[in-house]
C-alpha cells in the first residue's frame, strides 16, 4: 500500500497534516519517550497519527 498513490492520497486527505506518515514520524515519537526527559511518562496510549480522523 505504501507505493499506491491513490491510497496515499486518500490517507493524506484524512490527516490534519495533509500527508501520509513516515517511519521517522513514529521514530521521533518513540525517541521522545525513551530519552531521560520522558521518564515521567508512563501508562499512556500515545497516538502517532498526524491527526488522522477515522
Amino acid at each position: 500500500m505504501r507505493d499506491n498513490a491513490q491510497i496515499n492520497a486518500m490517507v493524506a486527505s484524512m490527516t490534519a497534516l495533509g500527508r501520509v506518515g513516515r517511519p521517522d514520524d513514529v521514530g521521533r515519537a518513540v525517541t521522545a519517550l525513551l530519552v531521560e526527559d520522558g521518564g515521567w511518562i508512563n501508562a499512556q496510549r500515545i497516538e502517532v497519527s498526524g491527526g488522522q480522523g477515522l
